[in-house]
């Protein structure tokens, strides 16, 4: 069985959608939507944008989201998927490739959330930090019993765990985790602690933003980051995505259930490449591609 699954924030680019948008009249018709939406031109930070001016998360969540759904566009003349999955923002992507919410009404969530996380990170001094080289319960247990506010975020792959919290708690933990064996622990450029407790203002907004917009029967399955189980409820679907911005993404477990319940084959829908690296790292035996080669 065949899957969907959309990148999170990470994977922007200058120049991210410029080649679909020549390309294909709906598409541009999209984009065009979303700058109406927004209320002002994502489109042109997307195409001629700088680096820095991509990775502000007020503008990379949004321009994530769009490039997803401009892909998707194209990808559903050809296939359709017997389930989703998203990594994080991600999420947001697949609930509307399995039709439970409306592109307008995920990019305004998307927006949202991301502006309410940005404020948060103003408003805190967090970090995070990949620990390479550990197993997931020795990281899960370190932060757990470390006295500093520092979490586990991020279960990426076997080896591969993303931890979030206040600077110097991240810091300290950092040289803890290189002590006991870490191959390596990397501070990551990013402006604030996703995935922890830092971010609690920003989901008061977003569980405000959530149960006001319309949901769907999903047309197949959603695997979501807060349990890495599948559902198809509605009400389930919402608790999910507000408690995942607080809680780990359990990507390495999604997958693992996912492959555990019949699904091979991943498309990758979104910009860059990232998660097929990583679901090859949970296991090598399935088919990984992009959905636009």
């Amino acid at each position: 069985m065949k899957a969907f699954v959309f990148p999170g924030q990470g994977s922007q680019f200058p120049g991210m959608g410029y080649d679909l948008y020549k390309s294909n009249e709906k598409v541009k018709s999209l984009f065009n939507e979303a700058d109406d939406i927004l209320g002002f031109t994502l489109s042109n930070v997307m195409f001629n944008g700088s680096e820095e001016e991509l990775k502000q998360t007020k503008i990379t969540q949004p321009a994530i989201f769009l490039h997803s759904i401009a892909e998707l566009i194209v990808l559903q003349e050809t296939h359709s998927p017997n389930a989703v999955a998203g990594h994080s923002l991600g999420e947001f992507s697949s609930l509307v490739a399995n039709n439970t919410i409306s592109f307008e009404d995920g990019l305004k969530l998307v927006f949202l959330r991301a502006k309410a996380m940005q404020k948060s990170c103003e408003n805190s001094n967090g970090t995070m930090a990949a620990i390479l080289g550990l197993d997931d319960k020795i990281i899960k247990e370190t932060c757990e019993s470390f006295d500093g506010n520092v979490t586990a975020a991020n279960f990426n792959c076997p080896g591969q765990v993303v931890i979030s919290g206040e600077l110097n708690a991240v810091k300290m933990i950092c040289e803890k985790f290189n002590e006991i064996g870490a191959r390596r622990s990397i501070l990551l450029p990013v402006g604030g602690a996703f995935h922890s407790n830092l971010m609690n203002d920003a989901k008061s907004e977003l569980k405000e933003a959530i149960h006001k917009t319309k949901f769907n029967n999903p047309t197949c399955p959603i695997y979501q980051n807060f349990t890495a189980q599948k559902t198809t409820s509605i009400d389930i679907i919402k608790e999910n995505l507000i408690n995942q911005l607080t809680a780990p993404v359990l990507w390495t477990q999604t997958i693992n259930n996912m492959v555990n319940d019949g699904y091979l084959d991943y498309i990758e829908v979104g910009p860059g490449k990232v998660l097929q690296g990583l679901i090859k790292k949970v296991n090598r035996e399935v088919s990984t591609e992009s959905a636009l080669g």
